[in-house]
């Protein structure tokens, strides 16, 4: 990229975006508001997000590819209605960054900072390059989280932080108060992006990637993220800050589902049992302090206080509990150990068991409807994702690393704190309680008609729901009488 701007030694700030991508209560635009330098904002397509780890799993797949792209369309959509605009590239953020601003000097790099390990060491790349052209890169913390790091009743290094989530949950709800939100941003008051010249294909402020650029091996229903090509799924995922305000009006008030959230909350099947907040969360295209206070307008407006209204804002106390968990862990997370450093022997890394888990071929019907709703749409529920990842590493074994691999190539809502920190949790590696889920007992708890196996294994359609959940058992009369043959059209259960 050689994208160059006029009156290149003017001092200029730098927006970089990452996970932060809206305009409403955004940190880091308010850290700029004040400052009467020109402003550029920036994305960037980094090429290492779509590569391949070493578990054999890209690190951003395509109905994720096709959400984050929406998304920065729209937030360069609202930019645009500010006075500003967002500099779109394919690049890695120390290599563009830095040159954008030479010649330059006394700039400074606005970023939402980061806790994970692959995160800061670019965080720490482009403050290396920058200072090489004599600019700085300014972290802005508080931005991603319900509450604020700087009110956490904990050391600022977090090494006092509790392990366990009810112990985090019990100090923060007594001691921690929800920041209010910022002001909105008026138009003009972000400036006026420089004016550039020489853009290349690859970049610009009319520039965005598509979707077979990034991933060429794309299937084409990853262009509508949610649904697959038969059009099932719980519903279609528009990427950007939009869609996300559009869908808290649409669950919250108009549907008027939070008052039955509790009761709701572990459904699988249907768009209306939970909030389908998270991709829009994961990606920043929302603030977490504003869906808390639009609960808190939804209470008032609707006179209700109920374990509906408290438990769905306690799923952002979650969120943040992962956050600080992987903070004060660092690259333990990531480790076949996990944040504790257990040290468990017999870890498996067999590639069939992993490679019929992964394609919903287990023999085990509530994991494999699970598994093929997420293959084919980036979507699966929070009682789903307990039940595939307690079957992996618990049942078959296997390195709970696999899991999250996979997970964090085809999760819409992928966001690393969570899903490290809920597979280190599922493996038993973070001190707290193990959960052994009974997969034939979840079965008949939460999908007890059998409609959700049904609706994504549409080879036990005929099955009734008595003999659903253990099709191994069927004699071979019962097969013939429900049109379906064990080990044929239907795998038998993985020998565990």
């Amino acid at each position: 990229m050689s994208i160059s701007f006029s009156s290149s030694k003017l001092q200029r700030n730098v927006v970089w975006f990452r996970n932060d991508l809206r305009v409403h209560d955004n940190l880091t635009l308010a850290s700029i508001i004040s400052d009467a330098k020109p402003t550029l904002c920036i994305y960037c397509f980094d090429p290492r997000h779509f590569t391949t780890t070493k578990f054999g799993c890209l690190k951003t797949g395509a109905y994720r590819a096709q959400f984050l792209i929406e998304s920065v369309a729209n937030l360069r959509k609202n930019l645009r209605l500010l006075g500003q605009d967002l500099l779109v590239t394919y690049d890695k953020p120390e290599s563009c960054i830095p040159r954008l601003l030479s010649g330059s000097t006394g700039s400074n790099v606005y970023v939402q900072g980061e806790v994970t390990s692959e995160e800061m060491v670019v965080e720490c790349n482009v403050e290396e390059q920058l200072r090489s052209v004599g600019g700085r890169l300014v972290r802005v913390v508080g931005g991603s989280t319900l509450f604020h790091p700087e009110d956490l009743p904990f050391h600022q290094n977090l090494s006092n932080l509790p392990d366990v989530f009810t112990v985090f949950r019990e100090k923060v709800e007594k001691q921690c108060r929800v920041r209010p939100m910022l002001p909105a941003i008026t138009h003009g008051q972000l400036g006026s992006p420089p004016p550039s010249t020489d853009p290349l294909d690859s970049s610009g402020f009319d520039w965005l990637p598509s979707l077979s650029s990034l991933l060429p091996t794309s299937p084409p229903s990853a262009s509508t993220p949610g649904l697959d090509g038969k059009g099932r799924g719980v519903m279609r995922f528009h990427g950007g800050e939009d869609a996300a305000l559009q869908r808290v009006q649409h669950w919250m008030f108009a549907s008027d589902r939070l008052q039955s959230y509790f009761e709701e909350r572990n459904g699988m099947l249907g768009e209306g049992y939970s909030s389908k907040l998270s991709p829009w969360l994961a990606l920043g295209c929302i603030s977490p302090r504003f869906v808390y206070y639009q609960v808190k307008a939804y209470e008032v407006e609707r006179n209700i206080s109920n374990k509906s209204t408290y438990m769905f804002p306690f799923h952002l106390i979650v969120r943040d509990f992962f956050r600080f968990f992987c903070a004060k862990h660092g690259v333990k997370v990531f480790q076949l150990g996990g944040a504790k450093e257990v040290n468990r022997a017999g870890w498996s890394s067999d590639a069939e068991k992993i490679r019929r888990w992964q394609a919903g071929l287990t023999g085990q019907p509530l994991v494999d409807a699970n598994m093929r709703e997420l293959l084919l749409t980036g979507w699966m529920s929070n009682r789903g994702r307990q039940n595939v990842a307690s079957y992996l590493v618990l049942e078959l074994g296997v390195d709970w690393r696999q899991g999250a691999a996979h997970f964090e190539e085809l999760l819409l809502d992928h966001d690393v704190c969570s899903n490290y920190g809920n597979w280190n949790a599922a493996a038993g590696l973070t001190g707290g309680r193990l959960n052994r889920f009974n997969i034939v007992k979840q079965s008949k708890d939460y999908d007890l008609n059998g409609d959700y196996i049904k609706h994504w294994l549409p080879e036990l359609r005929n099955v009734p729901a008595s003999q659903l959940f253990q099709p191994w058992l069927l004699s071979a009369d019962e097969q013939t009488r429900y049109g379906v043959t064990i080990g044929v059209d239907y795998p038998s259960p993985i020998d565990l």
